[in-house]
């Protein structure tokens, strides 16, 4: 049998942590385990119904072909509304539409980095940050904010001094996930500071924007004095609509961005899918209620977890938004979750994945009762408290 030569740019990369845990799950389920999955960024809510009709609609009129390649002026357009009501001022014309928002993510690392090119990530930070960078032949410049709770305004003079001339993008992600913080506008000041200093573009991920607790208000980096020029404000429908699935999402900036970046969609995905693209269009505009509730059902899960790990002796950082919580373990957290899934059958994801060890992230994108029921296990097993 002949031997496969593999390309340098996939050996630079690991498969995804979350999606190891979760197939993990998976394959303790179907041997008839009762795994309680807490690895997944996944709402456990179903897609709104109305969200649903648009789709069947758009399917029973024929919406089966290709579309442009950008999106469907329709949905471009909704996001450009949506995107200037959030104060950044993007025509449909700046908007490209991708499949999936892990998409929209991986053409702009490969239409800005080059090789050697430095990225500069804020740890915690999502997995498939490191891997874009490495596909795109980048290098990695971390900042940690573990020390401040997470919080970036903490770590911005820590960020001043990692960042400089020659870094060539800087991901910024808030709410954050896995950590579920939401970047302070002082902090968000101060990242603008340095992109204009230093002359960087930075990519602000707001796919969890909807999901934000205790009547926070967001800002979008963007829209800050300074930013449009060097901004590429990536978001989608994932999360906010529960449609993980649907695989809809889009970032939008610069006009030239837009026209460079579609040389990779174009030879890769051509397009989006037409149908869901016209679902997307109905989740921009008449979804309001259905993501209030399901916001308020996280906010409730979250306020439980946090105050029953208060009850066990462990306190951690409130998340402000996104679906996640941070929950310090061992020092060696993949010895934990793997023990954690193989004894208490909980699965969670370890923070070392996130660039952030010692901790392991928690998904409450489940019910209260199976959450209490994860607590319980891990107590039992004597995986909660610290040095566990």
């Amino acid at each position: 049998m002949t031997e496969l030569d593999f390309t340098d740019r996939v050996g630079r990369v690991s498969p995804s942590a979350t999606l190891a845990i979760s197939n993990e799950a998976s394959a303790l389920e179907s041997d008839g385990v009762d795994v309680v999955d807490l690895s997944v960024g996944e709402p456990d809510f179903d897609t709104p119904e109305n969200v649903k009709q648009a789709a069947h609609d758009a399917l029973d009129a024929g919406e089966t072909g290709y579309t442009p390649s950008p999106g469907i002026p329709a949905l471009r357009e909704a996001i450009a509304e949506k995107l200037r009501a959030d104060g950044l001022d993007h025509s449909a014309a700046e908007v490209m539409v991708t499949p999936g928002g892990k998409q929209a993510l991986y053409e702009v690392f490969q239409t800005l980095v080059d090789d050697g090119d430095e990225v500069a990530l804020v740890d915690p930070a999502w997995v498939s940050y490191e891997a874009m960078a490495k596909l795109a032949g980048g290098s990695l410049a971390r900042v940690d904010t573990t020390p401040y709770e997470f919080r970036l305004e903490g770590a911005l003079d820590d960020l001043g001094e990692t960042v400089s001339d020659e870094t060539e993008l800087l991901v910024v992600n808030s709410p954050g996930n896995p950590h579920g913080m939401v970047y302070s506008d002082a902090a968000l000041r101060g990242v603008r500071d340095l992109a204009v200093e230093h002359d960087i573009t930075v990519i602000s991920d707001e796919i969890y924007q909807r999901v934000v607790y205790d009547d926070r208000e967001l800002t979008s980096l963007g829209s800050l004095s300074g930013m449009s020029e060097r901004t590429v404000t990536l978001n989608g429908f994932s999360k906010a609509y529960a449609m993980t699935g649907w695989r809809l999402g889009y970032f939008a900036g610069p006009e030239e961005l837009v026209a460079e970046a579609g040389k990779v969609h174009g030879h890769s995905v051509s397009c989006a899918t037409n149908f869901v693209q016209h679902a997307g269009v109905e989740a921009l505009r008449n979804t309001d209620e259905a993501v209030a509730e399901m916001t308020a059902a996280f906010e409730r899960r979250r306020d439980m977890l946090v105050a029953e790990l208060a009850d066990r002796g462990l306190e951690v950082p409130t998340p402000e938004g996104a679906f996640y919580l941070m929950l310090p373990v061992a020092e060696d957290d993949q010895a934990w979750c793997e023990a954690a899934i193989g004894e208490a059958h909980v699965a969670t994801v370890p923070g070392s994945a996130f660039g952030t060890p010692g901790y392991a992230r928690v998904s409450y994108a489940n019910s209260t009762e199976r959450l209490q029921e994860a607590l319980d296990r891990l107590d039992e097993h004597g995986l909660l408290g610290a040095g566990a």
